[in-house]
């Protein structure tokens, strides 16, 4: 079947929401002329933003803030192929979350790459992409894979793959966008300019394969991680802040400085889903789309917000995820859980790659092929999630804050195994006779609360602490946690209200503790051995050490 068939056979679920405009990128790569590529073996492109949760017009009628976003592009590969609504990260930290993606396991068994700062890649963990490259695939990437940590981008191979010579301007594009305006361009001419970038590395890597050879492209720009240029969502992407009055849950005021965050945020995401489009336009015109299976999902929740990055509740572990390609049946919308580690296996056996048995995910590749929605698997209804350490100096000492939890349909269990300890980092200098002016909180993340992104939001909410309306948010968001919290999602959606001190819900608390206590000592966590001694003692907690650079050794 042809993208154009591909596409117009597809089954439009109530889900999913077409965005009436016309799409950036110009003409639809569904219309271009397309071939089934020489090789049998289907070629794979990844494409995985930084910073992107589960935001995106398909999830318009389940996410409220998604109703103030257009994703045409992402929209398009759902309808197309498979729309997965419960899709998770292993963890919601840049390094630890694409170490369990490319090793296919959980975070917690791959050493020192289940940290950020400080994080070190053992070469001896298998991992998808370069299993792949053995199996003689073609091998690219453009931006970021895994980091930060050394060696860079190890689990792809270093640079030697690398396509980013025309340009990487697109990891900034709101301030290099705005900066394009101001010197005359219009808005389309300056987004223009740097998708053209893009669409330059990806067509480099395309002409360099060998016609014989399958390939695996991953595209991985840095939006949309902050830094954001304020006011960027309306400037350039028309979202307007006030638009967003009454969409926003709980756990975010909504005033109209979060509002005009949050909108940042969304322009970011269109950014991205604009550039998604510039690689399916080359990928038709180069015949290869109907034999490429292909994937978009980011990397955890949004960064600089309340209950995201660096949090085990759904606005920092729930993500987008659209899959679509040969030998996947489209127009499907699937409930079934999953962690984004399961995208490892997956991708190996939809290439005939053999699964390596140290892989504790399971493929995806079943569920994919199959022709029902809703729940396909009847087993896939858990997801495991963690972290640990992020910020280095987060807390004296250089503590992590362990986290592990479990999420079912019904219920989400999170253990804090040190509630003693602060859970996006200590309050410096907040009260103190000298603290951190409302400007420094919001540009440099590590002058207090150093586990959250600096940014508007957080700089609102510090500067509000103390007020009578905001301090129940404000600590809800930086507060000491209990050991155990368990929200019921059927009720609590947002995870607002913790019931594990409800007797009604004792033997549910007890149940889902054995299940994710066990799925710990199974997979050998070390966070369940020795009190955590592995992840309690250097280098995986301590000064950052000589083998990882890094310029944030002090706070500021």
């Amino acid at each position: 079947m042809s993208s154009s068939s591909r596409m117009s056979a597809a089954i439009k679920p109530s889900l999913i929401v077409v965005p009436l405009f016309l799409l950036l990128c110009g003409v639809d790569a569904a219309n271009a002329q397309t071939s089934v590529a020489e090789t049998s073996r289907p070629n794979i492109l990844f494409v995985f933003a930084d910073d992107w949760g589960r935001q995106a017009s398909s999830y318009a009628s389940v996410d409220s803030i998604s109703r103030a976003v257009q994703t045409p592009h992402f929209d398009r590969i759902a309808r197309e192929g498979v729309l997965f609504k419960n899709a998770f990260v292993n963890a919601p930290s840049c390094t630890p979350c694409r170490s369990s993606l490319v090793s296919g396991q959980y975070f917690w068994r791959t050493g020192r790459a289940a940290i950020l700062q400080g994080a070190v890649w053992d070469m001896t963990i298998p991992a998808w992409p370069l299993l792949l490259r053995d199996a003689g695939y073609h091998l690219g990437k453009s931006y970021k894979v895994w980091g930060p940590g050394v060696p860079a981008d190890a689990p792809i191979g270093g640079k030697q793959y690398a396509f980013e010579k025309a340009g990487r301007q697109i990891n900034q594009f709101s301030q290099h966008a705005t900066r394009l305006v101001a010197k005359g361009q219009t808005v389309v001419q300056a987004k223009q300019e740097l998708l053209e970038q893009v669409r330059a590395n990806f067509a480099t890597f395309l002409s360099q394969r060998d016609p014989s050879q399958p390939f695996c492209f991953w595209y991985g720009p840095t939006n949309v991680h902050r830094k954001w240029v304020r006011g960027s969502g309306k400037s350039l992407w028309g979202i307007d802040p006030d638009a967003l009055q009454g969409m926003l849950p709980p756990f975010l005021p909504d005033v109209p400085t979060v509002r005009e965050d949050i909108a940042d945020y969304l322009g970011e995401v269109q950014a991205f889903d604009a550039s998604l489009g510039v690689l399916l336009q080359e990928l038709a015109q180069s015949g290869m789309y109907d034999n490429t299976i292909i994937v978009i999902s980011g990397d955890h929740g949004p960064a600089g917000f309340p209950h995201g990055k660096c949090n085990l509740y759904d606005f920092g572990t729930r993500v987008s995820l659209a899959v679509a390609g040969p030998k996947v049946p489209g127009g499907r919308v699937v409930d079934d859980w999953v962690s984004l580690p399961d995208l490892a296996p997956t991708f190996l056996e939809a290439a005939g790659v053999e699964i390596p048995s140290v892989m504790t995910a399971q493929s995806l590749w079943p569920v994919l092929q199959a022709t029902t929605q809703g729940q396909v698997d009847p087993d896939r209804k858990q997801v495991f999630m963690g972290r640990e350490r992020h910020v280095e100096m987060a807390r004296p000492g250089y503590r992590p804050y362990p986290q592990r939890a479990i999420r079912t349909p019904d219920h989400a269990l999170v253990i804090n195994f040190k509630p003693d300890r602060f859970p996006l980092g200590d309050p410096y200098r907040l009260d103190s006779d000298n603290p951190p002016t409302t400007q420094q909180v919001q540009e440099k993340t590590f002058v207090t609360l150093a586990d959250e992104d600096a940014g508007p939001t957080k700089a609102w909410l510090v500067d509000h602490r103390n007020d009578s309306q905001w301090k129940p948010i404000y600590e809800n968001a930086y507060g000491k946690r209990p050991r155990e919290e368990l929200f019921d999602m059927r009720t609590d959606p947002h995870q607002m209200h913790n019931v594990a001190g409800d007797p009604a819900y004792a033997d549910v608390l007890s149940e889902l503790r054995d299940r994710l206590m066990d799925e710990l000592r199974r997979s050998g966590d070390p966070r369940v051995v020795n009190d955590g001694e592995f992840f309690e003692t250097p280098p995986m907690a301590g000064p950052l050490p000589d083998d990882v650079p890094h310029p944030n050794r002090k706070l500021k």
